[in-house]
């Protein structure tokens, strides 16, 4: 995909400041995320600061591959993958168990990892680039989720270093999480796509 200058200007600036720990607003096609590299334990933590969350809740992991579901997940039942190939990219995110290797502040301390490939170019772009990011919603714990740019830089404002504007605004509606840890799956949020039809493509 052949994108503008000025994209891949600010995309590139995006990566950049990831690189070096920093925070982003991004659209997806759900909700604004905000990001950080997954690898970077005091990036994280300013996640959960400008969010106002604990660090026992897990942080949603973005990625722009299978090959990088494979690199914080042990795997995933016959189920997930088979949602994956159905539902990805999309509005689906599906609790797997984590790599052992991934650290405690991207899963809040679980032994499991929530997991999402985005159906949005830019966040896959960041993802592509840099690896897993995280994707949780970009606004305050236990506040209404934000739906323009203009309300999250009032909300959150000087705490992020770098606001994405390019690229589609999100739908508005969360993804829908899906534990794929236990022998059927089990519904942990109900979102853009309706639990009935997972249970009914898992011949539930």
């Amino acid at each position: 995909m052949e994108l503008p200058s000025s994209f891949q200007i600010e995309l590139s600036q995006a990566v950049n400041c990831l690189v070096k720990g920093g925070v982003v607003v991004f659209p997806t096609d759900t909700l604004y995320g905000l990001g950080a590299d997954i690898s970077n334990g005091p990036a994280l933590t300013r996640i959960y600061n400008i969010k106002g969350r604990s660090q026992q809740m897990a942080l949603p992991v973005l990625v722009s591959d299978w090959n990088q579901v494979l690199t914080i997940t042990n795997g995933m039942s016959d189920a997930g993958y088979h949602l994956a190939e159905l539902y990805w990219p999309g509005p689906l995110t599906l609790v797997a168990h984590k790599s052992p290797n991934l650290s405690h502040l991207v899963t809040g301390g679980l032994d499991t990892v929530a997991v999402r490939q985005p159906d949005h170019w830019v966040p896959l772009h960041l993802a592509a680039e840099l690896g897993p990011i995280t994707g949780t919603s970009a606004n305050l714990t236990g506040q209404p989720d934000l739906l323009n740019i203009d309300a999250i830089q009032g909300q959150l404002g000087s705490m992020v270093d770098l606001f994405i504007k390019c690229g589609p605004t999100p739908k508005g509606t969360s993804s829908t999480i899906v534990d794929i840890t236990t022998e059927i799956p089990l519904l942990i949020r109900e979102g853009a796509l309706p639990f009935t039809e997972v249970l009914a493509v898992c011949g539930l």
